[in-house]
């Protein structure tokens, strides 16, 4: 291909691509004028876009508009399945050096579900299922997760009250905000026996550059914890670092 035919291709993909972050997280769909207006395209455009596009199931038109196909929710799957088998021998690294379970979760509205685990090989240890839906404002991977998005869009997710799950919940909504402020500039968070009694954790989100939001964590009971937090910072931030450098972001 000559140099102005890649130009050319670039410059087809990039439209695309404004087409599709545009139609990111609009559920009811969007019309070919507002599709238009929010990516700085021509509609004419735009409309050659979504017919080829359209074609290959990556949107779909329907009475409330253009929204995304379900080719890019395949395809988002199976970037799902990538980033934990990429994470996986990282993840088995971080369990064997801290000898503590260590979990992979991604975002889901109010909560963390676990998608992977490296299970202590300890007499003592914190094991949960795979795919355990843990609330998001008393854990910590769930406060890892909350510190990638903006307060603004914060207070619009989490309304009050915040259940209680032990005394050392978390259940005011200032609090909170507040917790997450510091997991975002520390880039990390803790759960102090906030989501089981005896049970204590540390959590850091991984910068994947999908649309998913994930948190790697370690799930440690309450009577190593402080003990051992310092080193199990180290170990898990040492983990985050490995795990995005492989990804590229």
């Amino acid at each position: 291909m000559t140099s102005e035919g890649e130009g050319v291709g670039k410059q087809v993909i990039a439209r695309a691509a404004a087409v599709l972050k545009t139609l990111e997280n609009q559920r009811d769909g969007l019309s070919l004028s507002q599709v238009a207006k929010a990516s700085g395209l021509p509609r004419t455009t735009v409309h050659r876009i979504v017919t080829a596009l359209e074609a290959q199931q990556m949107v779909i038109t329907g009475s409330s508009g253009i929204r995304l196909g379900p080719a890019l929710v395949r395809l988002a799957a199976s970037a799902h399945t990538d980033l934990v088998a990429i994470a996986r021998p990282y993840v088995e690294s971080l369990g064997r050096r801290t000898r503590e379970t260590v979990d992979v979760s991604v975002y889901k509205g109010l909560h963390a579900i676990s998608v992977d685990q490296y299970p202590s090989d300890q007499e003592l240890r914190v094991v949960s299922p795979v795919g355990t839906a843990f609330p998001i404002h008393c854990t910590a991977h769930g406060k890892a997760l909350l510190s990638a998005f903006s307060e603004a869009l914060l207070t619009q997710m989490l309304t009050a009250p915040l259940e209680r799950r032990t005394a050392s919940t978390i259940v005011s909504l200032n609090v909170l905000m507040e917790e997450v402020s510091v997991a975002r500039r520390q880039g990390w968070a803790i759960d102090q026996e906030e989501h089981a009694q005896g049970v204590c954790g540390i959590g850091v989100q991984i910068r994947s550059g999908l649309s998913e939001h994930y948190a790697i964590s370690l799930a440690v009971p309450a009577l190593r914890f402080h003990t051992n937090l310092e080193a199990l910072k180290a170990a898990l931030l040492q983990c985050k670092a490995e795990v995005e450098a492989v990804i590229g972001v």
